[in-house]
């Protein structure tokens, strides 16, 4: 009997511990004290689009993360050498970049999302963007480094012809404008390949200005893609403002708005009038040969001159005139140019900056916009309208 009792209390201990499993693994209805039991919640899962992978992706395109059963709480985007690339979810809802993504470069997108589960859970996504088919290729003025004038445009000069209202207000999205001194200003149109940054006035002396053209990955038309960023910075020197009288032949050099010299020249002769309007000293040469053949007239002249300012692209000079040295202060025998003596030629010369205005005034001659870089032949108002955007920029 000592055997069946022993049987009997094995049997007991089994149904015991089975209950009390039971009562410890049971995945519904009451717990141990008579609690519903809590139910957890979905796990969050991410999609990223352009998916993993992706090949030919376009500069411009928009990253869509989404999450299923869970917010997304990061989106973070960086190239194959971990730099950051900067942005923000859009009114679209996309993720976009604050400037356009390189073209031919991978990118990784990180994300991660919570669940209704309270847990975390990311994702990663690699692709590459396409490379163009024909690029956009640009080139940009003042020099980096340079010190200019007061009434130096910036120039943005494009490979190939920009057409639309559309595409050119996304190149003027395109460029950063960053002035130490902020002032209003604008980009303005002059050609189809040809677009300029000019102050509402002139810039003020002493200004710092960074210029950063975001062209690279830019959709420039059917299959054109900006490839490279460029970027510029110059200063602006002393005040000097020329002003040249073709009646009083003389020409008043103010610095910061005070006379440093007065210079008797001579201008364009009757049939060959100089310009009046406001310019900038666009280059400097200390020597080269004048000739006629230039302007279409072959033969009329070709002669070896000194310390020339440039003007106009059509060959407007202030240069050194040994030869109407006679006439300077009195009349004007020139082809179109100012001509002065060689030493007050060369004073001006080493004293000009590249951007310096020259103002003439007093002939029957006016200056054409886009006879070199002309951006205060316009009105502001005028200028303004050649902005795809229509509106200023404040740096």
């Amino acid at each position: 009997m000592r055997n069946g009792q022993t049987s009997k209390t094995i049997v007991s201990m089994a149904a015991a511990a089975l209950l009390v499993t039971a009562g410890c693994t049971s995945s519904g209805g009451a717990g141990p004290a008579g609690a519903p039991a809590q139910e957890q919640g979905p796990v969050a899962k991410l999609s990223i689009t352009p998916a993993d992978g992706t090949k030919k992706v376009a500069p411009d395109t928009g990253i869509s993360v989404k999450a299923t059963g869970g917010q997304v709480t990061k989106v973070a985007v960086a190239d194959a050498k971990g730099r950051a690339v900067k942005g923000a979810v859009a009114a679209d809802g996309m993720w976009r970049p604050r400037w356009p993504l390189r073209p031919s470069t991978a990118y990784t997108v990180s994300a991660a999302a919570t669940g209704t589960d309270g847990k975390q859970v990311t994702g990663a996504a690699t692709f590459t963007t396409l490379k163009p088919k024909r690029a956009l290729e640009s080139g940009m003025s003042p020099l980096d480094g340079e010190k200019v004038g007061v009434g130096m445009p910036v120039q943005l000069l494009l490979s190939r012809p920009i057409a639309g209202q559309q595409v050119r207000a996304a190149i003027e999205r395109s460029l950063e404008v960053r002035m130490a001194k902020p002032v209003e200003g604008a980009w303005s149109w002059v050609s189809d390949r040809e677009v300029q940054f000019r102050p509402r006035e002139y810039w003020p002396v002493g200004q710092k200005v960074t210029v950063v053209a975001h062209l690279a990955g830019l959709r420039a038309g059917s299959g054109v893609w900006g490839t490279k960023n460029r970027s510029l910075t110059f200063t602006v020197g002393p005040e000097h403002i020329t002003k040249v009288d073709a009646k009083e032949h003389r020409a008043v050099v103010r610095e910061d708005g005070e006379v440093v010299k007065t210079i008797p020249v001579s201008l364009g002769k009757p049939g060959t009038d100089s310009y009046s309007g406001v310019m900038i000293a666009q280059e400097k040469t200390a020597d080269m040969v004048m000739d006629s053949a230039t302007i279409g007239e072959p033969g009329e002249y070709r002669i070896p001159t000194k310390w020339n300012v440039r003007m106009t692209y059509s060959g407007t000079f202030f240069h050194a005139a040994p030869w109407s040295t006679g006439a300077q202060g009195s009349s004007n025998v020139s082809h179109g140019c100012v001509n002065a003596s060689p030493a007050n030629a060369r004073w001006f010369y080493e004293f000009t900056q590249r951007g310096d205005i020259i103002e003439v005034t007093g002939t029957s001659r006016k200056l054409e916009f886009g006879n070199g870089p002309t951006p205060w032949a316009k009105s502001w108002e005028d200028w303004l309208a050649g902005s795809a955007l229509g509106k200023p920029v404040n740096g």
